[in-house]
């Protein structure tokens, strides 16, 4: 029988894979924090909005996911997401390994894990090969990530 926090952390990327940012809020704990390379420590809603953002803006996107495990406590999960970075018209492939914690039924720390360097050879082309490495366009890809999910939350009326 698979636990149900299997079940939970398959419905979160079932609800990606539709574009259904509903769905995986509803997977969250009101109190979640999220972080990722891009993303790095988001609260609450914040996280919520993020996929409300990311699924409003994706045109192609194509999610694959496999659960490794979950318990009462922890859960691992692997997803690669296939899209056209919106900026530059490139396509991703960016693979993705994510560890939740849960409560109450709900995840309420999702940690997703990936090479910002290799994304951003994809996403960003030249400029990613060549610096993208480096802090300065690390910083410059979090800052506008950051102010495009404060435009999104504003215009929601969330903030």
């Amino acid at each position: 029988m698979t636990h149900p926090n299997a079940m939970l952390v398959a419905r979160f990327y079932e609800g990606f894979a539709r574009r259904d940012a509903e769905a995986m809020a509803a997977c969250y704990h009101r109190n979640v924090e999220f972080s990722d390379p891009v993303f790095p420590d988001l609260k609450g809603t914040a996280a919520s909005d993020m996929w409300r953002m990311l699924a409003a803006r994706a045109t192609d996107l194509a999610i694959r996911f496999e659960v490794k495990s979950a318990d009462d406590r922890r859960g691992f999960a692997h997803w690669d997401a296939d899209y056209t970075f919106g900026k530059t018209g490139r396509k991703v492939y960016n693979r993705i390994d994510a560890e939740f914690e849960f409560e109450d039924g709900l995840i309420s720390r999702h940690r997703d894990r990936f090479d910002l360097w290799r994304w951003s050879r994809m996403a960003l082309g030249t400029p990613g090969l060549l610096l993208g490495w480096s802090p300065i366009v690390r910083n410059k890809v979090r800052r506008q990530a950051a102010e495009g999910l404060e435009a999104f939350r504003q215009k929601a009326g969330r903030t």
